[in-house]
């Protein structure tokens, strides 16, 4: 977890390819897609030079906090995590998946409106 502000925990967690296995899927002993979270998730694949990458990331804070302990946020630098990004075939960045308890993540491109967002968390996550 980071600190902003000197005091405020930063709720969105950063994976590496080794918390990713071990949060979300173990794609090097497992084919067949199965989420190990107990909350669905979203998790933003990102750059940091990446414009459209940092406009969306202060709302991925705000909605962190409003939907704490409904779902998880977290982030992938695709600058360091190049096998994840290779993995999900990240090819152009914001990119976004959302990842509901029991059925199959799905992917959206580019840097989404916050109607968007909370729209895919309703009807892809099954969160309110």
């Amino acid at each position: 977890m980071e600190t902003l502000n000197n005091n405020t925990v930063n709720i969105i967690e950063h994976l590496t390819s080794e918390s990713f296995k071990a949060k979300v899927f173990d794609y090097t002993s497992k084919s067949d897609w199965k989420y190990k979270g107990n909350l669905p998730c979203l998790i933003d694949f990102y750059a940091d030079w990446c414009k459209p990458c940092r406009s969306i990331s202060q709302m991925l804070e705000e909605l962190a906090g409003e939907y704490k302990g409904k779902l998880y946020i977290y982030k992938v630098d695709t600058e360091q995590e190049i096998e994840l990004a290779a993995l999900f075939r990240v090819q152009s960045i914001p990119s976004l998946l959302f990842v509901p308890i029991a059925d199959q993540p799905k992917m959206a491109l580019g840097a989404l409106p916050r109607e968007t967002f909370v729209k895919a968390f309703k009807e892809v996550l099954k969160v309110e």
